[in-house]
């Protein structure tokens, strides 16, 4: 019994205790998912549902019959597939603070329930408790589906979207219904079970107020931003940050252009309007001589009417422009790469 209250110490500790929601890597890995990704999430979502999972327990702490067993978990199954698929199809959404808020006190009424707060402290009867297992199923569907739509499920396929998450909440509820019942099943049989149930409930609803207290104080800070400035001295190291980063940029962008201006500055140029040069490496100045011989080779042998060549003025005959291409294929083939040697393309 001490392991379970630790156990339970320990589920109020956590910060997992207060937020099960779709991770922003959950919702990264959903964008292409397949409707095993689906089961599966819906799974993990209800393993790590611990305000779903505390409510169960409470349901169960005091049910011996199996059929009594399936008949109550068969309506709050009803009651939160219900709202899940249709508050998700209709696009039903509520603050997921608030609901989780609203689950946590369903713990706490179960809790109550157990400790028969109702005739001891309230002196009445308590109400159905089918009923309200049902109601309470609609209440836990509406937590369901609002945290299934913080993922991008587009419009194709949705139906069928929802029914693989609900077939995974349900597949994960029975993996976490059978251990509570093996665990229970065990313990009553001992005689600490009847000397510690009051504790396990007071626990119990202690875990939901906890819950509750979490939950409104996270509905509050989104409710009401303005009433809950951020930190100032975490504001200043906020715009400490965005102008270290502001400055980066811009420096990178200066060493950039000064980059862009060297090469630039690299290429072919001239000092005294004839003579062009440049400051690159030895092969690249290679070409650009190259290209500024053809381009003076055309500029000073031409024609105007495909027979009579001349050079700026003089003109030449087509025997004679025929010897000058010849002599300038010649110079062209036969070229030295600056290696030492000489050789014919």
């Amino acid at each position: 019994m001490f392991k379970l209250l630790l156990m339970l110490g320990l589920i109020l500790i956590s910060p997992l205790a207060f937020g099960h929601g779709m991770s922003a890597e959950d919702q990264v890995r959903m964008l292409n998912a397949n409707f095993m990704e689906y089961i599966s999430l819906g799974t993990n979502h209800m393993l790590t549902g611990y305000d779903h999972l505390l409510f169960l327990f409470g349901v169960m702490f005091f049910l011996t019959k199996f059929s009594t067993i399936v008949k109550f978990i068969t309506a709050f199954t009803v009651g939160h597939s219900i709202t899940l698929i249709f508050a998700t199809l209709l696009g039903i959404k509520i603050n997921y603070f608030l609901i989780d808020a609203i689950i946590a006190l369903t713990v706490c009424y179960k809790a109550f329930d157990n400790l028969d707060g109702f005739k001891r402290y309230l002196n009445t009867k308590p109400p159905s408790l089918l009923w309200m297992v049902f109601g309470f199923g609609l209440i836990h569907g509406f937590g369901l589906s609002t945290r299934l739509q913080e993922l991008p499920l587009g419009t194709e396929e949705l139906v069928a979207k929802i029914l693989a998450f609900n077939v995974g909440v349900e597949l994960g509820q029975i993996a976490a219904l059978a251990v509570m019942l093996v665990v229970l099943t065990i313990w009553r049989e001992r005689e600490s079970f009847s000397r510690f149930a009051v504790a396990s409930n007071v626990s119990l609803m202690m875990a939901g107020l906890v819950l509750l207290m979490f939950q409104l104080h996270g509905y509050t800070h989104t409710k009401f931003i303005d009433n809950f400035p951020i930190n100032k001295d975490e504001h200043l190291h906020t715009h400490q940050d965005m102008a270290a980063a502001a400055d980066k940029s811009e420096s990178s962008t200066k060493a950039n252009t000064l980059i862009s201006n060297a090469f630039a500055n690299e290429s072919e140029h001239t000092h005294d309007g004839t003579s062009y040069h440049s400051h690159m490496d030895d092969n690249a100045e290679k070409e650009v001589s190259a290209a500024s011989n053809e381009s003076s080779y055309d500029e000073r042998l031409h024609s105007h009417d495909g027979e009579n060549y001349h050079i700026d003025g003089e003109e030449i005959s087509e025997q004679k422009s025929d010897s000058l291409l010849e002599q300038d294929t010649h110079d062209e083939s036969v070229h030295d790469h600056g290696l030492g040697d000489e050789h014919r393309h």
